[in-house]
């Protein structure tokens, strides 16, 4: 088979104008007064207006996983374990009323601000490896995913696909930062829009589609009661791993003000569940068209191969033309998804880590070129992943598993709960991973070493392992933290104390002391 001319062209296109509006962006954009380049490089000088705000949280939101993803759900799961779109919508809700003004009013530059401020260095290296993970193994997943769509639509080889994609978003990221991937997630938005909302009325009526009444049962699938936990488990650990995200607090974190922070991030939850509905309907339509008349001969599901119900059905029951666009909205997703995440990582190294451990002394212009060359090195790293990992897909879940295990009730403690301090966060992250590990995970074929209740060889984990995890790290860093205080006022030196227990009057050391403008840490 041919390559598809008219795609490689348009995609082409669509690359070209996003890294325009990339460079335009990032050389038109006026430096915010009062502002340094690191503020600039990670949060646009705090100077993104609500209604850009919006269209970039949006954007970072609907990726081309969860576009993908949501289709292949409803096609092969059903609509009742389709768990992505709603618990998203409900998580930025929970994380616009709970964190995002709070965050922003502190003017914090990333979420690991407030961890390090807390709990120090160590914790932060710790916290920042789990989030690294998260982000390169999700970056990998949604290039997997755009490579494979290419491959069906575009007919060109998957590395080419996979690493022209990558390329392409690295490049404008990079020159840009910031200010340029808010601007492109517009465009990307755009394009999202328009490629999928025009895909919509030709599969509704192509001749090979029947009526989706005909298969209610099998798009909205069926509740089996005895697997009630399981289902409460991931849809817990997909609202709240909505929020311990860096591309997600860099949005909150660029806006005008803690008003506008609560504001885009209510209007993304929104955005995002109106944006799945064309998702949902391609995934019911994969259930009742007629596939024998198609040149996969039978239903992506059937073949194994419901990761690819989208791009087949744009691709088989589309014209030539509209599939192509539908296509360029998949490419549009996962450039929109990509560019935060690496940024977000790369963010994170250069504040909390390189500049706050590895050279403290770092100029501005030096912490610049760090940030330059780490989202280059992020952006490769995933590429990498993409192109060898054979299971990236196992991996990410792994990954957000983590982020939500591990970095959520750190945070939640750094931000709300003062008299916890590092011997608590050590302990309460350690105590996360080995419960978190020891469940096993099943795409990855690890076995567990911890046998929760209900536990069978057939079904796996039947508990709640996931939301155990969260409320015992929780308990162990509060619990500690407090035994720690304890040790510390009654039977050790302060020379004793490695990690400086934060309690009340211990003079911590922290960015947002009682001189700064907007006060001392809350209580």
């Amino acid at each position: 088979m041919a390559v598809n001319v008219l795609g490689l062209v348009v995609l082409l296109i669509c690359y070209l104008i996003i890294i325009v509006v990339g460079i335009l962006a990032a050389r038109l954009k006026r430096k915010a007064n009062g502002t340094s380049r690191m503020e600039e490089a990670i949060v646009a000088g705090r100077d993104i207006n609500v209604v850009v705000g919006i269209f970039t949280m949006t954007a970072t939101i609907v990726g081309g996983g969860y576009i993908n993803g949501t289709a292949e759900s409803i096609a092969s799961s059903g609509l009742v374990w389709t768990l992505t779109p709603f618990g998203i919508f409900i998580g930025l809700i929970t994380g616009g009323i709970v964190f995002a003004g709070r965050m922003r009013k502190h003017q914090y530059l990333t979420m690991l601000d407030p961890i390090q401020e807390r709990f120090g260095d160590t914790v932060v290296v710790l916290v920042y490896t789990a989030t690294l993970c998260g982000d390169v193994f999700w970056t990998a997943s949604i290039l997997v995913a755009l490579g494979t769509s290419l491959s069906v639509i575009v007919n060109i080889p998957l590395s080419i696909a996979i690493v022209s994609s990558s390329l392409a978003t690295v490049c404008y990221t990079m020159f840009g930062q910031m200010i340029s991937v808010a601007y492109t997630d517009i465009v990307q938005l755009i394009f999202i829009i328009i490629g999928l909302g025009l895909s919509l009325p030709f599969v509704l009526t192509n001749e090979y589609i029947g009526s989706i009444s005909d298969t209610t049962e099998m798009w909205i699938g069926q509740f089996d009661v005895n697997i009630t936990s399981p289902w409460i488990d991931l849809f817990i650990a997909m609202i709240f791993g909505t929020i311990p995200w860096q591309s997600y607090f860099q949005r909150v974190l660029s806006v005008r003000s803690a008003r506008q922070a609560q504001m885009l991030s209510v209007a993304g939850a929104f955005s995002a569940i109106i944006l799945a509905i064309p998702s949902v309907l391609i995934g019911a339509v994969a259930t009742t068209a007629d596939w024998t008349n198609t040149t996969l001969g039978s239903s992506p599901v059937s073949l194994n191969k419901s990761s690819m119900t989208l791009p087949y059905v744009l691709h088989e029951f589309t014209p030539n033309w509209v599939a192509v666009l539908g296509l360029g909205a998949i490419s549009a997703a996962v450039m929109s998804s990509m560019d935060s995440s690496i940024l977000g990582s790369s963010s994170m190294f250069t504040n909390n880590i390189y500049k706050k451990i590895i050279r403290k002394k770092a100029s501005d212009n030096e912490s610049i070129w760090v940030h330059t060359i780490s989202i280059f090195g992020i952006g490769t790293m995933a590429t990498l992943v993409a192109l060898f990992v054979p299971i990236v897909y196992g991996l990410f879940v792994l990954a957000a598993d983590i982020v939500f295990v591990l970095v959520l009730p750190q945070l939640f403690c750094a931000v709300f709960i003062m008299r916890t301090n590092a011997y608590g966060a050590i302990t309460g992250f350690l105590v996360g991973t080995v419960l978190r590990m020891g469940a096993g995970e099943s795409l990855l074929n690890w076995q567990p070493f911890i046998e929760y209740p209900f536990y069978s060889v057939d079904a796996g984990q039947q508990f709640p392992f996931r939301t155990f995890a969260v409320i015992i790290s929780l308990i162990i860093i509060v619990l500690v933290s407090f035994l720690a205080d304890l040790v510390k006022k009654y039977l050790c030196q302060k020379s004793q104390d490695i990690y400086t227990v934060s309690t009340p009057g211990d003079g911590i050391t922290q960015t947002h002391s009682s001189n700064h403008p907007l006060g001392p840490l809350p209580n």
